[in-house]
């Protein structure tokens, strides 16, 4: 959580709180994280504030985190079940960072979603990725036929920009 959003920082009391543990223990966890350099703190008033350090373990480390357990694999997850999802696709900020574009690290999650899904699932299912991830996630929906193909300008600049497929299509029912 820490490494996969580099630019926030974090209250210990945070930390516990998204993964289910005492502050006793993030605490001892972060004081760890930060003894070989992966994370740095800084109090402020009474509170600690811990965030990813700038080390040459961060990068390669980030990397497995966000391949492995990042905003693919959670809103993967997340939609599976929703009945009309044909496919799925990250587009934007996060897309690019993924595929290896430089740039500032993205404030939320583009998905573009391809199908005629229950809208109040995905919502939820969206809801679902955002409490995970502490990103806002952004969903749009397009028909197949616009996927296959759309002529206007989103169409063109969804395509000209790196995707990441998210769940592999499916045919529709």
């Amino acid at each position: 959580m820490v490494l996969l959003g580099p630019e926030r920082e974090w209250t210990l009391t945070e930390l516990a709180a998204r993964v289910g543990a005492s502050v006793a223990t993030a605490q001892r966890e972060v004081t760890r994280a930060e003894q070989v350099g992966v994370v740095t703190s800084r109090r402020l008033g009474n509170a600690r504030l811990v965030k990813a350090a700038a080390s040459p373990l961060t990068g390669p480390l980030t990397e497995l985190l966000l391949r492995s357990f990042g905003p693919r694999q959670v809103i993967e997850e997340e939609i599976a079940g929703v009945e009309g999802v044909v496919g799925a696709y990250l587009y934007g900020s996060w897309a690019a960072r993924y595929s290896g574009e430089s740039g500032r690290a993205p404030h939320d999650i583009d998905v573009l979603v391809i199908g005629r899904p229950d809208r109040d699932a995905l919502d939820e299912a969206a809801q679902r990725a955002e409490s995970r991830l502490a990103r806002e996630v952004n969903i749009v929906i397009r028909s197949e036929d616009w996927w296959r193909s759309g002529e206007d300008g989103f169409h063109s600049q969804v395509l000209a920009r790196p995707l990441v497929p998210v769940m592999a299509e499916r045919k529709s029912a």
